[in-house]
């Protein structure tokens, strides 16, 4: 589709900043926009970045009828600017969308809205190895109404800017017994933005007593372990790569569904089922679970040092040749251009913005 573009006329964009890393959190020059109204996505466009009128009564504002995704683009090789698996992310926002009673967005208007962005913006993509450009889709229900219901009207909007690694160093965990993040049959599997408001407060209390995320375990029992964070959670017990297999609990993690074909193309054992906390503990303590780490967009692959179960805190040993670490360097190297992709994950954005 061709999106009219409304160039900025005051750019914001300091070049040396954006080569040195020193702009975080900051949005880039242009976003895009489109609205949904009478069963339709109409008025698509590009413009500057700004701030949007939003009536006080918008029913996204009061029932969290918000869904966004989370994703990436990078400054590859020979100058070329690639946003990672576009199809992927895709397919997950419209799942989440569908479970939020919102109107799903055709698979055009999403990869050219995201690609035609990135290319329009290109100058804020940093170079890598450990920076990209964060991009930010999502859906807002905009109808004006007091009192409850599923909206009727929309916005789908992308944002984006640089961005680097959201952990630095190895983190420091705590498994999560009180709180929960989701229950089966719940909102679990879809991104949207209750879930991430809800984990707020007992992530807040495991930062107070030193820890940099939670576990979240079942809502049942408390007995296995999901997510850390906001990020999909994977051990190496016994020498395989074993993570929690995905569910109406557990995101979809479009990263580390890229971890795992890697791993095993790579030739390495893997497995997806449920850990227990006994497990996990018992491994630690033994030995048999080596390595433990968060996968998601934001964090890419963050290694965890310290579990904390139930008051005991037990250590895992850092090292630069651990199978984390082989998995990363792949995947960097895969998304800055520097080994083939044959699977075609970096989608090339160059001359998108006609």
């Amino acid at each position: 589709m061709l999106i009219p573009i409304d160039r900025t006329i005051s750019p914001r964009l300091v070049a040396e900043d954006v080569v040195s890393h020193k702009l975080t959190n900051v949005p880039a020059d242009h976003m895009f926009i489109a609205e949904f109204a009478h069963g339709e996505w109409r008025k698509a466009r590009i413009q500057p970045y700004r701030s949007i009128p939003m009536a006080p009564l918008s029913l996204g504002l009061h029932y969290a009828q918000i869904v966004f995704e989370g994703m990436k683009g990078y400054r590859m090789s020979e100058d070329r600017i690639g946003v990672f698996r576009t199809d992927r992310h895709h397919e997950r926002f419209n799942r989440s969308l569908v479970r939020m009673c919102m109107p799903e967005v055709p698979r055009e208007m999403f990869a050219d809205a995201i690609h035609t962005l990135v290319d329009l913006d290109r100058d804020w993509v940093p170079p890598g190895p450990d920076a990209a450009y964060y991009i930010r889709p999502f859906v807002i229900a905009s109808e004006e109404r007091m009192g409850l219901k599923a909206a009727d009207e929309f916005l789908f909007m992308v944002v984006g800017g640089p961005f680097r690694p959201l952990y630095q160093k190895p983190l420091r965990v705590r498994v999560e017994r009180t709180y929960t993040r989701a229950a089966q049959g719940g909102t679990g599997f879809a991104k949207c933005a209750g879930n991430y408001a809800a984990a707020m407060y007992p992530t807040r209390l495991a930062q107070q007593d030193g820890f940099d995320q939670v576990i979240w375990t079942d809502a049942r029992d408390h007995a296995y372990v999901e997510e850390s964070g906001t990020m999909n959670l994977a051990f190496v017990i016994g020498g395989s790569i074993v993570t929690p297999p995905v569910s109406d609990t557990i995101l979809d993690g479009v990263t580390r569904d890229s971890m795992l074909t890697v791993a095993r193309e790579l030739g390495m054992a893997v497995e997806e089922r449920q850990v227990s906390v006994d497990e996990l503990r018992d491994g630690l303590q033994t030995g048999a679970v080596t390595e433990a780490f968060g996968v998601g967009t934001a964090a890419s692959i963050a290694p965890i040092e310290v579990i904390s179960i139930d008051g005991q805190d037990l250590s895992l040993k850092i090292a630069p040749d651990q199978l984390m670490y082989r998995l990363k360097q792949h995947l960097t190297d895969l998304r800055y251009g520097n080994i083939p992709d044959p699977k075609e994950w970096m989608n090339i954005v160059n001359g998108a913005a006609k």
